[in-house]
């Protein structure tokens, strides 16, 4: 059996502790390496550039280039970005936001643990969601609660138009902070069927990830914070 490659990396942050400090416990890992830092965003786009690394660890507030920007010049990017962890100290900093906005495909906080660090390398590395569905819910209806007014949101009929009924309903679950478990429970399918609809849902909007999905449904109105109180 082909051992896979080790997943390649790039730390950006401007505080050398932090910077030095995720770069050496993600090299304790036999399936990470460490290509590249970065001490802004707009060296951590240009590291990117060169090394194509699978995964960056970004902070939000640096100089030159904040994360924000850095992320999104990043998914840009067509074929192949590489996938953004936002560092963060609060979990309901609202930079975080932005950053899932811009794309970002999660977050974690700055004092994780390493077991904890590592193993949301390993599940964005494989193309999995990061933020448990709690967190989802309840850091996305925070925010959307201090954004534009409804009247200011796209129609749900014409950004998700491509979807059928099942589909949306679907990312609606999803976007509530339903697990594939609890979503199988509540459609009376399969976890593999609920699978199969997540990741039609993704091509047929253009997203990367789960947590990009239930950004788009809190974005386009399908989802509102009052239908999604978080639960305790």
């Amino acid at each position: 059996m082909t051992t896979p490659p080790p997943v390649r990396i790039v730390v950006a942050d401007d505080h050398h502790v932090v910077r030095t400090g995720f770069a050496a416990l993600l090299d304790t890992q036999r399936d990470f390496t460490v290509v590249g830092t970065a001490c802004d965003g707009a060296e951590a786009v240009a590291a990117c550039g060169d090394l194509s690394p699978d995964i960056v660890l970004m902070d939000v507030r640096m100089p030159v280039m904040d994360g924000i920007e850095a992320t999104r010049l990043l998914a840009g990017e067509g074929q192949g970005p590489p996938r953004v962890l936002i560092l963060t100290t609060f979990d309901l900093d609202a930079y975080v936001y932005d950053a899932l906005c811009a794309g970002a495909s999660g977050f974690l906080l700055k004092d994780v643990t390493a077991e904890r660090l590592f193993d949301a390398v390993r599940v964005v590395a494989a193309g999995e969601a990061l933020l448990a569905p709690g967190v989802t819910r309840r850091l996305i209806a925070e925010f959307t609660r201090l954004r534009p007014s409804p009247g200011d949101l796209a129609a749900p009929a014409t950004e998700l138009a491509a979807l059928t009924p099942r589909e949306t309903e679907v990312l609606r679950l999803v976007a509530e902070g339903l697990s594939n478990g609890e979503l199988a429970a509540r459609l009376t399918v399969t976890e593999e069927t609920v699978k199969t609809h997540v990741s039609r849902i993704l091509s047929k909007l253009g997203l990367r990830d789960r947590t990009q999905a239930v950004v788009t449904a809190y974005e386009t109105g399908l989802v509102t914070p009052s239908r999604a109180t978080p639960r305790p």
